[in-house]
């Protein structure tokens, strides 16, 4: 894969819903794909029950910190996390900017942190992905902690994904 392309998504809600992936089989795609210098998209997100308990931060937090555990990151370049809460995924509810902020600040950088520094903690791109559309991307792309999204449905259909590109030219 290395010669075809730069970055791998791993952790996605559907893959861990659909083909039981977990953390910890997330974790050794981490490590193999930092191995032959892939850069991993790390997915992870609440459910919208544990959202609604009170308990997504904690359940992201143990998500980055487990499949991130024991990985070779000596450069923020070479990752890359997508917070996408799973309850958002497709069903046109979005956090708003300001929620997925402090939700980054406070549960998703910190973990990073603890395990690669704070050089790398703050340097490494944090996406957010659910129900991002043409309507909200410029929310997310204004925003101080998000880096930029990661687009499902909506880049199925061009005019939408046009209009998420030109929110974030809008924003350059």
């Amino acid at each position: 894969l290395a010669e075809f392309c730069q970055y791998v998504i791993l952790g996605h809600s559907e893959r861990r819903a659909y083909y039981g992936e977990n953390d910890e089989t997330i974790n050794r795609k981490v490590c193999v794909a930092l191995k032959y210098k892939l850069r991993p998209v790390v997915c992870v997100g609440e459910s919208l029950e544990e959202n609604e308990a009170g308990i997504a931060a904690e359940v992201v937090s143990q998500q980055v910190r487990e499949c991130l555990d024991g990985a070779q990151i000596v450069g923020a370049s070479q990752l890359v996390i997508a917070y996408e809460p799973v309850w958002a995924i497709g069903t046109g509810r979005a956090a708003t900017a300001d929620g997925v902020n402090i939700f980054i600040r406070n549960a998703i950088r910190p973990v990073v942190e603890g395990l690669f520094g704070e050089e790398i903690s703050q340097g490494v791109r944090v996406l957010y992905g659910g129900s991002v559309n043409p309507s909200n991307a410029g929310e997310f792309f204004r925003s101080g902690e998000i880096d930029g999204a990661l687009v499902g449905g909506a880049s199925l259909k061009a005019k939408s994904f046009v209009g998420i590109a030109e929110a974030a030219q809008g924003t350059l």
